[in-house]
């Protein structure tokens, strides 16, 4: 409890008694605490939904991107996008032995294409990799 000491005898007392007022503040503060909902967090995926189509094989010895003249990538012969070929790469590159890469530009493939499955297999870090098919031009230069 507040006490006041010293003054006179029939001056009124200055000091306020903020005990009572604490009290009120923390059976406030208890109240809005246990009142609170409890926070759920969530976070929202889109889960790729599951196919019966198996994947493009990864082969133990080599595998081969081919690119066509209407700008499309092909895994061992099945079109597939940047996003999955750096999958596939990357799926290859933790085999044991590491297999081999054959990159077969067509002759009318647009630079744009050829230069972003470069850009994907170096970001895979790809370091056996051969272009085939260039024999063909070996008569040209």
């Amino acid at each position: 409890m507040a006490m006041s000491t010293g003054g006179a005898e029939g001056e009124p007392m200055m000091d306020i008694n903020t005990t009572p007022l604490i009290d009120v503040m923390l059976v406030l503060l208890i109240m809005f605490i246990i009142t609170i909902p409890v926070q759920t967090h969530a976070v929202k995926l889109d889960l790729p939904q599951p196919t019966n189509v198996p994947p493009p094989p990864i082969l133990p010895t080599k595998n081969e991107v081919a690119i066509t003249n209407t700008g499309q990538i092909l895994w061992n012969g099945t079109p597939v996008d940047l996003i999955t070929l750096r999958q596939y790469l990357d799926q290859s590159q933790i085999q044991n032995p590491t297999p081999e890469l054959h990159l077969r530009p067509a002759p009318d493939a647009r630079y744009e294409v050829v230069d972003a499955v470069l850009a994907v297999t170096k970001r895979a870090q790809v370091t056996k990799m051969g272009f085939v098919g260039n024999e063909a031009y070996a008569n040209d230069f």
